[in-house]
């Protein structure tokens, strides 16, 4: 039996906590039975080789710059199969103007002017990583504005209110790159909140773990 193992690549700017994290995600997946590596240089994505080696990559960089071959290099290992997860702008905010791995992710962050209370509610209850969740539920922090791309399929969504104007806003999709199993979660600003709202934690845990082909 293979094992799985996930690759978490920690840093960028520091507001989002990203070593915090990331210790809470490379501790649910290690429960699950996964081998967790924590990288905190973005050298580690300059190595095509080693990278197929990981059944899910788990960004957690806001900010930050890829090189071009750290691009082609991410890109090539996820093509192969290797998943990609990642939450907020861990994932959603990384590498901003880099519009090939945007493109990969599904979306990027644009703002956040709403701060506080809203709801999220689960558009794809069949799915497993909505599994045992709730059809909606209560969430309090930055609410993300996402560009995103059209064929993702939306797992969660929210009703975005800003300047008069109310738009249904995804927060939590899947796509495919390749071979690849794309995760992306909006939530997550603080590390927190999955204790507040712990179905924030269930959807996270089950979207890495179906990115790596575990669910």
């Amino acid at each position: 039996m293979n094992t799985h193992r996930a690759l978490f690549v920690t840093g960028g700017w520091s507001g989002h906590q990203p070593e915090k994290i990331v210790q809470l995600f490379a501790s649910q997946l290690q429960t699950k039975g996964l081998e967790t590596t924590i990288e905190t240089s973005l050298d580690c994505l300059s190595d095509i080789a080693k990278l197929k080696t990981y059944s899910v990559i788990f960004p957690c960089w806001t900010m930050g710059q890829l090189t071009p071959e750290q691009t082609k290099a991410l890109d090539e290992a996820v093509r192969f199969g290797v998943g990609l997860a990642g939450i907020h702008g861990g994932m959603g905010d990384a590498f901003r103007g880099n519009g090939h791995y945007e493109w990969m992710v599904g979306g990027h962050f644009v703002g956040h002017p709403h701060v506080g209370d809203y709801t999220v509610c689960i558009k794809d209850a069949a799915s497993p990583i909505t599994r045992d969740l709730p059809g909606v539920f209560p969430y309090r922090s930055e609410q993300y504005y996402m560009l995103i791309d059209p064929a993702v399929h939306v797992l969660a969504d929210s009703q975005y209110i800003h300047e008069g104007r109310a738009c249904t806003m995804p927060v939590a999709w899947i796509k495919t790159w390749g071979q690849g199993r794309v995760f992306y979660n909006a939530l997550g600003h603080a590390p927190e909140e999955f204790t507040q709202f712990p179905s924030a934690l269930t959807l996270t845990t089950q979207g890495i773990l179906w990115a790596a082909g575990v669910l």
